[in-house]
């Protein structure tokens, strides 16, 4: 088998079992040949400046860095680094990040692995990939007013257990301002209480716990 044309794959996922799925995948394709493989952001960093692959298969959750800020650390160095996010979060928060920051395709670990092998075929080819269920996703929010730093804050003291008092005292802002933020993230989450405010941040990948 030529390597000289074959797609060079770098696989990104601190979990064994799918890191030896993806390479089991890519080792069966005739056209594409696996770099390597990382388990932590700082250790991505590392083998991308060193291999240079044409396709990166990065997972948004890394033990030590989110997979989007590793994403960001190389295309700073490599702008033309061809990535794809691999995640089990369809958050759109999280998604409209990753495809600010330059990520070239957003799939889902639940996926079939024919689908994937395709992705990094187009990706490769220069063309981003955003499966429909993914697009339908975020054009549902799309529309939506955004949380504002602070408010963000506030909901993940909220997440974490803290009354208002507490919050207030953490972000140093008065209790007054902490229940006027927490009812502008109330109504822009379309929640009803702050359990229900705390789940819709989880799933819309606003906050993580």
């Amino acid at each position: 088998m030529s390597t000289v044309n074959s797609i060079r794959v770098f696989s990104v996922d601190d979990h064994p079992l799918l890191r030896e799925g993806i390479a089991t995948l890519i080792k069966s394709q005739p056209d594409m040949v696996l770099v390597s493989e990382a388990a932590t952001g700082r250790d991505a960093i590392q083998q991308f400046q060193k291999h240079q692959p044409d396709v990166t298969l990065m997972d948004l959750r890394l033990p030590d860095m989110n997979g989007i800020d590793v994403m960001i650390a190389i295309r700073t160095e490599f702008p033309d680094a061809r990535i794809i996010m691999l995640t089990t979060f369809e958050g759109d928060v999280e998604i409209q990040r990753a495809l600010e920051a330059g990520a070239r395709g957003y799939m889902l670990k639940s996926m079939p692995p024919k689908e994937l092998l395709e992705v990094i075929r187009q990706v490769h080819a220069g063309k981003k990939r955003i499966p429909p269920e993914i697009a339908a996703h975020i054009a549902e929010h799309i529309s939506d007013e955004a949380l504002t730093d602070r408010e963000v804050e506030v909901l993940r003291e909220i997440a974490g257990g803290n009354r208002n008092r507490d919050i207030a005292e953490k972000l140093f802002i008065t209790e007054e301002t902490v229940k006027v933020h927490i009812k502008h993230i109330m109504e822009k989450l379309g929640a009803s209480d702050r359990t229900q405010a705390v789940a819709i941040g989880v799933r819309r990948g606003i906050i993580q716990l």
